[in-house]
């Protein structure tokens, strides 16, 4: 009898082998498709030439994504967070991305805000968010903003994830609105502000998910947390492009230690020449 069963754990167990391979290798494939929607390096180097983007899904797949475009003489970039990492993240980094990537193409507004308002209907009626609050849950934070790279004007908006301007050793922060993309609920229509910045050489932009800040590690195993986080973008700054991504990839690989990583990380920066 005990024989009998061990040999059906073992053939259960070759079972769960089988299966999980097949899981994983639909995933990795599911990878392949999702990182064909990021922006190409050679795009981003052309469009963002002075700038870096720092990526680290925690799963094989992520509910990060960020995006580089451009529409008449405005450079856009954008660090978008879905809700959920993994799979749940993922299948919602895809509708993100298609209705973004609608937005933007069938119609001629390049302001921030507008195209997040846009964006946020999309969603919520993608999602078919009505009065139902728990659906509201499905969403996005982003930070979008557009560079004229002619006049060196950023425009910026925000569904919670804020901007960073680091210029003569300070950190300027402006913060995204207090509700996500996605939140739609009856007949309540918030709007986004926009916020518009003159920006000089020698300038930093930094944009990004909270991954990064909310990562546990270090001696006591706690949260990076958002004031380190600052400090370290105040510390890089000065430095080249390539060297602060560097940084910030040490410095997080260091802080990990041997925790795993609990979210999608994702922080672009933009340094003005």
């Amino acid at each position: 009898e005990v024989v009998r069963q061990k040999e059906e754990i073992e053939i259960k167990n070759s079972e769960l082998e089988v299966l999980f391979k097949h899981v994983t290798d639909s995933i990795r494939y599911a990878k392949r498709i999702q990182e064909a929607i990021l922006p190409p390096d050679s795009l981003i180097n052309r469009l963002l030439p002075n700038s870096f983007v720092l990526y680290r899904p925690k799963d094989i797949v992520s509910g990060d994504f960020y995006w580089v475009d451009k529409k008449a003489n405005k450079t856009m970039f954008a660090a978008i967070d879905c809700t959920g990492h993994g799979v749940p993240g993922a299948f919602m980094s895809i509708v993100g991305y298609n209705l973004l990537k609608q937005v933007i193409d069938s119609n001629t507004v390049t302001t921030p805000a507008l195209i997040l308002d846009r964006l946020n209907e999309g969603v919520s009626e993608t999602l078919h968010h009505g009065h139902d609050v728990a659906q509201a849950k499905d969403g996005m934070d982003v930070a979008f903003c557009t560079i004229d790279f002619s006049t060196l004007q950023l425009e910026y908006a925000g569904a919670y994830n804020p901007l960073y301007i680091v210029r003569d050793g300070k950190l300027m922060e402006t913060k995204g609105d207090k509700f996500p993309i996605g939140l739609f609920l009856g007949k309540e229509k918030k709007k986004f502000v926009n916020h518009t910045f003159q920006l000089k050489r020698g300038d930093c932009v930094y944009i990004f998910s909270d991954g990064y800040a909310d990562q546990f590690g270090g001696p006591k195993g706690k949260k990076f947390m958002i004031s380190h986080f600052r400090n370290l973008l105040l510390q890089i700054s000065d430095e080249t492009i390539d060297q602060q991504k560097y940084i910030l990839a040490k410095t997080l690989q260091d802080w990990c230690g041997h925790l795993d990583q609990v979210d999608d990380i994702l922080v672009l920066g933009v340094k003005i020449e």
